[in-house]
């Protein structure tokens, strides 16, 4: 792994943003939880990054969300610049407020309840919540921040 792995991370560029995505692709893959803590997130992301890169549709903003729709599991969307053949792949489509949250991992359940908030403060209802984990661990600690951007899909209006 280089020295490098994961860009900088300009948070100003996703806290309370409007991003409307329209048929966006991304390489699906699952990832294997015990209570909602990742056991091979690493791998997963080393995997499904070498399938992108092969095909030529990995993406210089490397966007990759979470959704943790499992307390055994969740599955992660690793954004390509187009379709991979033979790999599952999905599109995201629709209007999605984001804000960005710093700090340790264990803050997770104030960062959602504070999305909650922001969300129902512009009036609308998040249908689904989505995690962008900005840095591995390793470039965290060497950048000093831990950004977590929230992504709440929600009804246009």
């Amino acid at each position: 792994m280089s020295e490098e792995c994961c860009p900088r991370f300009n948070p100003e560029l996703w806290d309370e943003k409007t991003i409307v995505w329209k048929d966006k692709k991304f390489l699906q893959d699952r990832v294997t939880s015990f209570i909602h803590i990742p056991l091979n997130y690493g791998a997963v992301m080393t995997r499904a990054t070498r399938v992108a890169e092969a095909a030529g549709a990995a993406t210089a903003t490397r966007i990759i969300l979470t959704d943790e729709n499992s307390l055994w599991g969740a599955d992660v969307y690793i954004e390509t610049g187009k379709d991979i053949p033979g790999a599952r792949m999905a599109t995201l489509s629709g209007t999605f407020l984001s804000k960005v949250f710093e700090g340790p991992y264990k803050n997770m359940r104030l960062w959602i309840n504070a999305m909650n908030a922001y969300v129902a403060a512009q009036g609308k209802q998040p249908r689904k919540l989505y995690f962008y984990y900005t840095t591995c661990p390793k470039c965290a600690k060497k950048y000093g921040k831990n950004y977590v951007v929230i992504l709440a899909e929600v009804t246009a209006g």
